[in-house]
């Protein structure tokens, strides 16, 4: 059973790699910010944050599953997207220093919620691809007590430019968290209980999608 990843992120990769998929990864061609803003304008309104990643794992899965549908490719496409909501409003990536400086001087002491959307679908030789569809939440509670300094050192770094929320929970943020409630996987990219669940749905074994171990 083959298992393509719908992303070039890393942090996606590493968990399929953590639970023992060595997935083959291609990246979408999906204008999100275009997605995003065709769907709020025709339906006059703002989409919430479960909608919002729904939406954007669903279209980055399909585009990369229509291109697998010739190639014999006989498995299932994962495709995900995430955001952090902090009181109401949506936290992506900061991309500058001093967007991840305020993003930290609000965060600390206080709790988020990370929301995760999966679209994973079926595709084989000669079927059309269906899909299964889910999105997954975890609250992420930071530390009261992170300093200054110690904000100034994590943004110096350059790890939370280019995250959802501007942190990691996996890496050098991690220590700055002081709880987070719900499935973990989902804080680093997505969820694999998830994941599981839908991989199930389609009638697919999650062991399956497991590697052969060395020497087997």
């Amino acid at each position: 059973m083959q298992v393509c990843l719908a992303s070039t992120s890393p942090a996606r990769l590493m968990l399929m790699r953590q639970v023992g998929i060595e997935p083959v990864t291609r990246a979408p061609q999906v204008d999100e910010e275009a997605v995003i803003a065709e769907v709020e304008q025709r339906e006059g309104r703002t989409l919430p944050p479960a909608e919002h990643v729904l939406l954007l794992a669903r279209r980055k899965a399909a585009d990369v599953a229509a291109t697998l549908v010739g190639e014999q490719f006989d498995g299932i496409v994962i495709g995900g997207d995430s955001m952090f909501e902090l009181d109401g409003e949506i936290l992506g990536k900061p991309y500058t220093a001093d967007a991840a400086r305020a993003r930290w001087h609000a965060m600390r002491g206080r709790t988020g919620v990370l929301h995760s959307g999966h679209s994973v679908f079926r595709v084989r030789p000669g079927a059309e691809p269906f899909e299964a569809t889910a999105v997954a939440a975890a609250s992420v509670t930071f530390a009261d007590d992170v300093s200054d300094a110690e904000i100034d050192a994590y943004v110096a770094t350059g790890e939370p430019l280019l995250v959802a929320g501007a942190f990691t929970v996996d890496s050098l943020g991690g220590a700055f968290i002081e709880r987070v409630e719900g499935d973990p996987s989902t804080v680093v990219g997505m969820s694999l209980s998830t994941v599981r669940r839908l991989v199930r749905s389609l009638d697919v074994e999650w062991t399956s999608l497991w590697r052969t171990p060395p020497g087997s």
